[in-house]
């Protein structure tokens, strides 16, 4: 049984940052990557990072460059997201999601066959 747990969410003034976790409970969890990926009231689920499984190569949605940091523990099971910089528009439910499929990071929800239960992000102007 795959389980994503997610931690770190909360309220910050624009401006402040946060750093996300999300704790995962899969075997050879080195062998996949992992996504964040959020969601606004009313709005499609989008990408917002990836990292591949080694953690060496890390892929953003343009709006996020220079502003997030995606990273992984390989020895915790852990994917982290620091988030700089946030804007009223990052305002959302953050989710994780781990690529059982391969160990190369992908933009396509549908490539992440696991998701965490999401935290709450939001970013008051």
């Amino acid at each position: 049984q795959v389980q994503l747990v997610e931690s770190g969410g909360g309220l910050v003034q624009a401006g402040g940052s946060l750093r996300l976790s999300c704790a995962a409970s899969v075997r050879f969890f080195s062998n996949y990557a992992m996504g964040w990926f959020r969601q606004a009231p009313g709005m499609e689920r989008e990408f917002v990072a990836a990292i591949s499984g080694s953690g060496r190569i890390q892929n953003y949605a343009d709006s996020m460059k220079g502003r997030f940091t995606i990273s992984r523990d390989n020895a915790k099971n852990t994917v982290y997201l620091q988030m700089n910089s946030l804007e009223p528009e990052d305002t959302g439910v953050y989710y994780c999601a781990v690529r059982t499929g391969g160990a190369d990071g992908s933009y396509y929800a549908r490539h992440y066959a696991y998701w965490g239960q999401g935290t709450q992000v939001t970013v008051s102007s």
